[in-house]
């Protein structure tokens, strides 16, 4: 009986080290960006083409004041409330003292610098595919912004939801750095591609999630309700959306429809965005957009 005792102990003791090993936090190598020369001016693209002032701007912040990244956003989940956290030039509340190599570990790895899991609402689980010339012209970017020194307020997620160290198995089960959509894609399919799956993040809203908040790959842009309990995302995807390519590259510029309607809610937020992005990427867009697998 102890002997038994002893070898069900042992191999809990196994199984659980293995399982902290596999979920460990994994950030990039400590030279992942040398050599890396970072661009400012490009970064600007890259901070709206990302979606940066959208959620870590203070609510309501219009104009200039979108590019006070002082957080406070909330954001209602199934999971709890996740609040949009300082990410301004500000060393103590916001993200001043980070290297890229700190940002590049968030957006790609979903890793704190004190080597924490993120929880996914931020969504690296996109950013996993950006370029890491792209995160070091951003962070480069975001150090031209104006501090703030109001601090991050914590998320109010429950039990047991806000055991970061379980977001290791999530990570396993739901984390790749796979495109989407692939084949034959032109140059320009290939930029709107990285601009909607990687950068914009699109698919963080237009896509079904299933129970564990992972997205449903197989239904990519089809559409999928709000994780506030109201409305739903539309579906993009040809079966959704059968604007032609000029109407779509219109709509992210100015926000009105070819039914002279306008975007609306988040999306005015969005297109706010990709309004400062060129029309080459806009184009881009739609027509990968069109590449995207029709579902219902």
């Amino acid at each position: 009986m102890r002997l038994k005792l002893k070898t069900l102990v042992a191999v809990a003791a196994l199984a659980v080290g293995a399982g902290w090993f596999l979920t460990r936090p994994s950030p990039l190598p400590d030279d992942a960006m040398s050599g890396v020369t970072a661009d400012a001016a490009h970064g600007e693209t890259v901070f709206w083409a990302a979606g940066c002032a959208s959620c870590h701007s203070a609510p309501d912040a219009e104009g200039d004041a979108r590019l006070i990244l002082s957080g406070g956003q909330r954001f209602p989940s199934p999971f709890g409330t996740f609040v949009a956290p300082n990410i301004s030039s500000d060393s103590d509340a916001g993200i001043g003292n980070w290297s890229a190599l700190d940002l590049a570990n968030a957006m790609t790895r979903g890793v704190s610098p004190g080597g924490q899991h993120y929880f996914p609402a931020f969504p690296y689980a996109s950013y996993n595919k950006a370029d890491l010339q792209d995160i070091a012209d951003l962070r480069a970017f975001l150090a031209t912004l104006p501090a703030d020194p109001r601090p991050s307020e914590p998320h109010d997620v429950a039990f047991p939801f806000n055991i970061r160290a379980a977001l290791g198995g999530w990570k396993l089960l739901f984390l790749s750095t796979d495109w989407v959509v692939t084949g034959d894609l032109t140059p320009q399919e290939q930029r709107g591609r990285y601009l909607v799956e990687a950068l914009g993040h699109c698919g963080e809203c237009h896509t079904p999630r299933n129970l564990l908040g992972g997205t449903e790959r197989s239904r990519w842009l089809a559409g999928g309700p709000v994780p506030a309990g109201k409305g739903r995302f539309p579906n993009i995807t040809p079966a959704g959306l059968t604007w032609s390519e000029r109407d779509i590259a219109e709509y992210l510029k100015s926000g009105f429809t070819p039914d002279f309607d306008s975007a609306g809610g988040h999306m005015a937020s969005v297109v706010e965005n990709f309004a400062h992005l060129p029309d080459s990427d806009r184009l881009a867009i739609a027509a990968y957009l069109k590449k995207v697998p029709p579902s219902e």
